[in-house]
C-alpha cells in the first residue's frame, strides 16, 4: 500500500475535523468565562491545564494502544484488537480511580506552591473538584479513538466530537449563568457541564461500536477484562508514550504558572492566546496521529521503505494547511480577540505576542510529526528522550525570560520557539540517518 496525499487526507480529516469540534468546546468553555470576569478566565486556564496534564496519562497510554492497534490491523490480526481494548480500559478505569481520589486530597497544597493570588487559587479549586470526576469518561473516550483511529476508521470521531460540542454549549449556557431551570455555578458549572458532555460521548462511542462496526471482526464478543501478560506488552509501549504526555504538559503548567507570577491580566491574555493557538495546534494534533497511525500500519504490512515518503506527505499538507489559517487569523486579529472579552484592556496591546504564538505553528510542524513518526514505528522511549531533552531546554528559556528577566508577553511566548527548533533538529537528524526504522511490537 501508498498512501497518497488523498489517503493521508482521507484519514486525517476525520480527525482534524473532530479536534475542532473538541477546541471548539474549549473556546465554549473560555468566552462564557471570559464574561464572568478575569479571576474566572485565569482560574479556568489554570484548572483546564492541571486537568489536561492528568488527562495526558490516559492519552499518553492510548497512544502506545493505537500503535498496537494500528500494527495487528497492517497485519490483519483484527481478532486480537478486541483484547488490547479491553485490557487497556481496564487499566485505564483503574488509573482514573486513583488519579479522582489524589486530586482531592493534595490538589490544595498543590496548586497553592504555584498560585500567588488567594482568589485565582479559589476559583481554581471550585473548578477541579468537579471535573476530576470526568477523567472515568475521557480515559474511555481515548481507548475508543485508539481503535478507530488505529484501523483507520476515523469519520466517528467528527460525528462523537460534533455531540459533545452540542451537550457542552447547552449545559455551559445553563449551569453557568443559570438559564433552562438550572442553578447558577459559575465557573464550577462548566466543570459540570464537561463532565457530562464527556459522559454522552462515551454512550456514543459505545453505540457506534455496536451498530456501525463488525465487532465480531475484532474479537469484540471475547470481553477478558485481565490479562497480565497482554497488559504488560501494552504497558512497557504505552508506559513511554505517557511520561512523554505528561511532562509535556506539565511544561505548560509551569508556564502558565509562570506567567500568572507576572499579573492576573497577563495571566488572562495568556489564556486567551492559548484558546486561539489550539486552532493551529489542531491541524498538528490530526496530522501528527495521522502520521503515527500510518506509520504502524505500514511497518505492520512490511511496507516499511513507504514511511519516509508519507511522513514527508504529511509535513507538507501540515504546511498547506497551516500557513493560510495563520494569514487569516493574523488579519482577523481584532474579531477573533473581541469574541473572548470585550474589556478593552485585555484586548489592548496583545497583538506582538498574538503574532509571536502564531509563528510557532512555522517551527512546530516538522518535530511533531517526524516525533510521531517514530513513536509508531515502536520506538517510544527513543521519542520520550527525545522530547524530554527539548523540553529541559524549554523550561529554562521559561525561567530565565519569564521568572528572571520578567519580560514582556512578547518574549514569554518565544520561549515556544526554544522547544520547536530543538525538536524539529534532532527528530529530523534521526529520522533521516536511522536505517532500520520499523520495530516489533
Amino acid at each position: 500500500m501508498v498512501y497518497t496525499y488523498k489517503n493521508i487526507w482521507q484519514v486525517a480529516a476525520p480527525i482534524l475535523a473532530g479536534l475542532i469540534i473538541q477546541q471548539l468546546i474549549g473556546m465554549t468553555d473560555t468566552v462564557f468565562l471570559g464574561h464572568l470576569g478575569e479571576i474566572e478566565l485565569g482560574a479556568s486556564a489554570l484548572g483546564s491545564v492541571f486537568y489536561i496534564v492528568l488527562f495526558m496519562l490516559g492519552h499518553g497510554f492510548s497512544t502506545g494502544v493505537q500503535i498496537i492497534v494500528a500494527r495487528r490491523h497492517g497485519e490483519q490480526n483484527n481478532d486480537k484488537i478486541a483484547e488490547i481494548f479491553y485490557q487497556s480500559a481496564s487499566f485505564l478505569l483503574l488509573t482514573a480511580a486513583v488519579m479522582v481520589i489524589v486530586t482531592h486530597a493534595f490538589c490544595r497544597p498543590v496548586l497553592a506552591a504555584f498560585i500567588t493570588s488567594p482568589k485565582v487559587l479559589e476559583a481554581t479549586i471550585d473548578y477541579i473538584n468537579p471535573r476530576v470526576w470526568g477523567l472515568f469518561f475521557s480515559f474511555v473516550i481515548v481507548n475508543f479513538r485508539a481503535f478507530f483511529v488505529g484501523i483507520t476508521v476515523t469519520r466517528v470521531l467528527t460525528y462523537n466530537a460534533l455531540t459533545m460540542l452540542l451537550t457542552n454549549i447547552v449545559l455551559d449556557y445553563g449551569l453557568i449563568f443559570g438559564h433552562f431551570g438550572m442553578p447558577a455555578l459559575g465557573i464550577a458549572g462548566s466543570a459540570y457541564a464537561s463532565v457530562a458532555a464527556e459522559a454522552v460521548s462515551v454512550l456514543f462511542f459505545a453505540a457506534y461500536t455496536f451498530f456501525r462496526i463488525d465487532w465480531r471482526q475484532f474479537g469484540f464478543q471475547k470481553i477478558r477484562w485481565w490479562n497480565r501478560r497482554l497488559l504488560d506488552e501494552i504497558f512497557s509501549l504505552s508506559f513511554w508514550t505517557t511520561m512523554q504526555s505528561v511532562v509535556s504538559l506539565a511544561t505548560w503548567l509551569f508556564f502558565l504558572a509562570a506567567i500568572e507570577k507576572l499579573g492576573e491580566r497577563e495571566l488572562a491574555v495568556s489564556n486567551i492566546l492559548r484558546s486561539i493557538s489550539s486552532l493551529t495546534f489542531m491541524i498538528i494534533g490530526a496530522l501528527s496521529a495521522t502520521a503515527n497511525s500510518l506509520t504502524s500500519n505500514l511497518i505492520g504490512c512490511r511496507r516499511g521503505r513507504e514511511v519516509r515518503p508519507t511522513v514527508r506527505r504529511i509535513v507538507r499538507l501540515a504546511y498547506w494547511l497551516g500557513i493560510p489559517l495563520c494569514l487569516l487569523l493574523l488579519a482577523a486579529y481584532r474579531p477573533i480577540v473581541s469574541v473572548y472579552t470585550d474589556n478593552p484592556q485585555l484586548s489592548e496591546g496583545i497583538f506582538a505576542p498574538y503574532a509571536m504564538m502564531l509563528s510557532s505553528y512555522l517551527t512546530l510542524v516538522p518535530g511533531m510529526i517526524w516525533l510521531s513518526a517514530i513513536s509508531g514505528s515502536g520506538r517510544t522511549k527513543l521519542g520520550m528522550y527525545l522530547e524530554l531533552a527539548c523540553l529541559g531546554i524549554y523550561v529554562f528559556a521559561v525561567w530565565h525570560i519569564v521568572l528572571y528577566m520578567r519580560g514582556s508577553l512578547l518574549w514569554c511566548w518565544s520561549c515556544e520557539h526554544y522547544y520547536n527548533i530543538p525538536l524539529a533538529l534532532v527528530t529530523y537528524h534521526y529520522f533521516t540517518r536511522t536505517r532500520r526504522l520499523a520495530v516489533k511490537v
